[in-house]
């Protein structure tokens, strides 16, 4: 099946496909300051995690909250009780790729949290008096948006292929050995 160029035109197609793309890892700190001076850390997690994407200059700001539980240990180690706060927090992830011909009037963006945030390291503070949290976490944000497609058509349809053949099947075996259950996973 062989279709002489003079054959082909291009068309421009408007179609809304992922415009941008990027990802941020944070490594963030926190002091919290429950009622009472800490002794020692026993617990420390990260709880409700919310965000929201909004397009900035810069790329795409992921604003949101989570709550933090510290449980401590305090009068010499002899009560303990539970901290709790909720932290705010704005990340602004920057586009690595854009299609700059994109119609920015019909953009979208979204975020998925790649790393919920999480609480690496939890100690008492210097003064004694709090609590300093390592907190990490990682977005991956997408731009959608309407832009133009260039494709390859064939004024003359599908008409004259009615009496070709097309062989799809006579590859050499290159494919037989691949493992059709780890594609689906890595395209999902």
């Amino acid at each position: 099946m062989s279709i002489a160029d003079k054959d082909l035109q291009y068309r421009e197609i408007l179609t809304k496909a992922v415009c941008g793309k990027g990802r941020k890892f944070s490594q963030v700190s926190h002091t919290v300051t429950p009622p009472n001076a800490p002794t020692s850390i026993l617990g420390a997690w990260i709880i409700n995690n919310q965000y929201e994407a909004v397009r900035s200059s810069e790329g795409v700001e992921v604003i949101g909250t989570y709550d933090v539980n510290i449980w401590y240990s305090y009068d010499k180690n002899t009560k303990t009780d539970v901290a709790k706060e909720t932290i705010s927090y704005v990340d602004v992830v920057p586009l690595t790729y854009l299609d700059k011909r994109h119609k920015s009037s019909t953009a979208e963006v979204s975020a998925v949290s790649t790393q919920e945030p999480n609480c690496v390291e939890a100690s008492v503070s210097s003064r004694g008096d709090g609590v300093v949290l390592r907190v990490e976490r990682e977005f991956q944000v997408e731009l959608v948006a309407e832009t133009k497609v260039t494709v390859v058509v064939n004024p003359k349809g599908l008409d004259d292929l009615e009496d070709k053949s097309l062989d799809f099947d006579s590859g050499d075996g290159d494919f037989e050995d691949l493992d059709l259950d780890l594609l689906e996973d890595e395209l999902s």
